[in-house]
């Protein structure tokens, strides 16, 4: 990849898009993560408004100072981004007491994770109205088109995807090339949306180079037959995620009336 180009390139398409749609510039929630980070530096490229929003559920003191850190970094070196933060911890655990109350938690454990990335979503369209910009999202290629590992109109509400045609190895050249700090860099990738220490690789069962490489050899048409060991192993892990996250990747089904029934 040359990625000098694509980083231009990016920035460029993400300057005219805005500029076609009559918008002012981007909003983007800052995690601490590799994804956010380079589509925030992006953004700010562009030269058009910024405003990153750090958006806490319980979250870890790492991921929140990462997100601290590469925001103050931004400002540093770019004087249109501005920042906001925002608690949505007290509204998160408001919204869980006005819930039935479950037999058991851990049944529901995903279903609130869903919910944390949805309160997100809200907020950043809320700031995205109030201000005339374009909500910027951070899937990469992999998460978006691979395994659909992110959460339907939560993260994945989001109004124009930069890093989307990206694979996740990728975002990390790119990360690399504007100087995302080595922090954010190093920190095993998470979506930070169950209050502990897990990783996505942790609840995956692969890490990204492997999805990787399984996706490619889906793309040629292999089976699980193909492989033995290790490989097969993620080569199941890619199409069970794949298969049973089909309904995030594709439009939304509509049911169409046969003209004959109007």
């Amino acid at each position: 990849m040359n990625t000098e180009k694509v980083t231009d390139y990016i920035v460029t398409w993400l300057k005219d898009y805005a500029t076609r749609a009559g918008m002012e510039g981007f909003v983007i929630g800052v995690s601490g993560g590799i994804d956010s980070a380079v589509t925030s530096t992006l953004c700010a490229k562009t030269g058009l408004k910024l405003l990153c929003v750090e958006m806490p559920i319980h979250q870890g003191a790492n991921q929140v100072s990462r997100a601290a850190d590469h925001i103050a970094w931004l400002q540093e070196n770019y004087k249109n981004v501005d920042r906001i933060p925002v608690n949505l911890t007290p509204v998160f655990d408001n919204l869980v007491a006005a819930l039935p109350a479950v037999e058991n938690e851990e049944e529901r454990f995903m279903s609130l994770a869903n919910t944390r990335a949805r309160l997100r979503m809200t907020t950043l369209y809320y700031f995205a109205a109030l201000k005339k910009y374009l909500v910027a999202g951070t899937g990469n290629k992999v998460e978006d088109f691979g395994i659909g590992f992110y959460t339907k109109y939560g993260d994945g509400g989001v109004d124009l995807s930069p890093i989307a045609d990206l694979l996740k190895t990728e975002v990390y050249e790119v990360g690399k090339f504007v100087g995302v700090s080595d922090a954010i860099i190093q920190a095993p990738p998470t979506d930070g949306l169950w209050g502990d220490h897990r990783t996505d690789e942790d609840q995956i069962g692969a890490s990204y180079p492997e999805l990787e490489w399984a996706m490619r050899m889906n793309d040629l048409g292999k089976t699980a037959e193909d492989f033995s060991g290790r490989e097969q192993e993620v080569f199941v892990i890619f199409k069970k995620y794949n298969t049973a996250n089909q309904h995030k990747m594709i439009p939304i089904p509509v049911c169409e009336i046969p003209e004959e029934l109007k």
